[in-house]
């Protein structure tokens, strides 16, 4: 039977949760977006296109223990468990990313950068106050997917012994030699927070239709 211990025991693993959420989700958003002019620019097309095949035809948990057991010997870079998954959910996010904001990017008219040009708006500012918000908020829902998609992948982090949700109910599982009650507290805990992701997203959705009004 779960404990009140059990739960506390876990709960004290969200921190890690939303650490590695929020710091792989901030990467994989600028990368991406920084991939994604670029490619819309036919600057590094094929490198980019590369890049993104290679993650997303690549299993994470791969790519987390290649960040986290190969840096240190082929670049003497030694990441501690969380930055190690901060930066694999990120470089992972980022080429998810990279394609939903192609796909927002292309779906703009045309004439919006025609008509920047013709009034002498330079690119940079075309791209950040005209371009990229118009994006931002035409690929929010599947942005809010990538997020809540991120979120269950940082239980991946517990392979290579990162305190997260996941990791915790493991240890309390070993302790214990039963898996069904500490596993059942760990996907309680998940689905809070993917039902609070999706509220604050329909909230904010809402909020960014109200403001284009």
């Amino acid at each position: 039977m779960p404990t009140i211990e059990m739960f506390l025991f876990i709960w004290r693993g969200i921190g890690v949760t939303l650490r590695l959420l929020a710091g792989g989700f901030a990467i994989g958003l600028i990368l991406g977006t920084v991939l994604a002019v670029l490619r819309h620019k036919c600057i590094g097309k094929w490198l980019i296109i590369s890049y993104i095949s290679v993650i997303r035809g690549t299993p994470l948990l791969l790519q987390i223990s290649l960040i986290y057991f190969t840096l240190p010997i082929l670049l003497k870079i030694r990441l501690g468990a969380i930055p190690a998954g901060i930066v694999a959910l990120g470089l992972n996010s980022s080429a998810y990313m990279a394609e939903i904001l192609r796909s927002g990017i292309e779906n703009l008219p045309l004439g919006q950068f025609e008509a920047a040009r013709t009034l002498g708006i330079s690119p940079f500012h075309t791209w950040k106050d005209i371009v990229l918000p118009q994006v931002l908020r035409n690929i929010f829902p599947a942005m809010t997917g990538e997020i809540i998609s991120l979120l269950k992948e940082t239980a991946l982090i517990s392979v290579i012994g990162g305190a997260d949700v996941m990791r915790r109910s493991q240890m309390i599982a070993a302790e214990y030699f039963t898996y069904f009650a500490p596993l059942c507290i760990a996907g309680t805990y998940y689905y809070i927070l993917v039902l609070l992701i999706e509220l604050l997203a329909r909230r904010l959705e809402k909020k960014m239709r109200h403001d284009h009004r």
